[in-house]
């Protein structure tokens, strides 16, 4: 396998896109970058004697790839710091975060306003750092790769964005403790993890020491015999359908419900489940066979806001 690769004009772009889409069998991938004009263009070839034509043709140059390219691809995405929001880097760990590309907006974290800025912002004005959380990879526990995590961490982000800080979160199924973890570092008080597995509690301790947080409380339980406590902020539950419909009566005790961990095929047993607890839901996030949700209960209003739309 061959990799052709452009950086081209928006111009040029324009007047060859057609043909390139044609010659390729619509396998021309453009990347843009955000500020900058110019567009990356990729085409892969199944032979170096179509990469060398299209180099001949339109410039450019071309690259062999290793036999096992699209699995070092997949790693490397696994691998990379995920953000969330503005406030919040996860990485496997510190070197990976600082290795970063410079260009990366994950190490964007300050900068003060160029000469030529708009006149109504200060000379002097500086973006917010966002905190970094360190989930090293471990086996069967999270590191904010999976689409239910992820999902649930953007969903607690946005809903957390503008509140006051010392709220409280309960992480049930806490595996690595990142839902928990992240919870601290967007400013909750009372944090509290549960899991049925002693080696997730284990990792998700362990997890806390590298992060030096000391204020998040893991427990060892079974979530079947759980005993919820009234007032509670938000609950996070990254759970299997089945289990999350047995327990609701026990969260619709919170303010806040992120839920997550169930499939697109289950989505209306869920939602049927919700309207019978008197629960109301808020957003529903899909992504490809997995959704998570936000869900309020009637104690939520006299608390907090809905989050903002973004």
């Amino acid at each position: 396998m061959y990799l052709w690769r452009k950086i081209a004009e928006p111009r040029w772009l324009s007047a060859h896109e057609n043909i390139l889409q044609a010659l390729s069998g619509g396998r021309l991938a453009i990347i843009s970058r955000p500020g900058r004009k110019r567009r990356q263009l990729q085409i892969a070839c199944t032979s170096r004697n179509d990469s060398r034509k299209l180099v001949e043709e339109f410039g450019g140059r071309t690259e062999k790839l290793p036999p096992n390219w699209l699995k070092r691809f997949a790693d490397a995405e696994k691998r990379k710091p995920i953000r969330i929001g503005a406030r919040l880097v996860i990485a496997r760990s510190k070197v990976r975060a600082q290795c970063c590309s410079v260009r990366c907006p994950q190490r964007i974290y300050t900068h003060r306003a160029r000469p030529h800025a708009l006149r109504t912002a200060h000379t002097t004005a500086r973006v917010k750092k966002p905190r970094l959380l360190v989930i090293p990879a471990s086996a069967a526990f999270g590191t904010g790769q999976h689409t239910t995590t992820a999902m649930s961490l953007r969903l607690l982000e946005r809903l957390t964005r503008e509140w006051k800080n010392s709220w409280s979160l309960a992480d049930l199924g806490t595996g690595s403790g990142i839902l928990a973890l992240a919870a601290e570092r967007f400013g909750a008080g009372r944090v509290v993890g549960i899991d049925i597995d002693p080696k997730a509690i284990s990792v998700a301790k362990a997890n806390a020491r590298l992060n030096k947080i000391d204020n998040v409380d893991f427990k060892l339980g079974d979530l079947r015999k759980w005993k919820s406590r009234a007032g509670r902020d938000v609950v996070a539950a990254n759970l299997y359908s089945r289990l999350l419909i047995e327990i609701l009566p026990k969260l619709r005790r919170a303010h806040w419900l992120i839920l997550s961990g169930v499939l697109r095929m289950q989505e209306n047993k869920l939602l049927h489940a919700l309207r019978r607890n008197k629960i109301e839901i808020v957003k529903v996030n899909r992504r490809g066979k997995w959704i998570a949700m936000l869900a309020k209960t009637r104690h939520a209003s006299r608390l907090r806001s809905s989050p903002r739309s973004d």
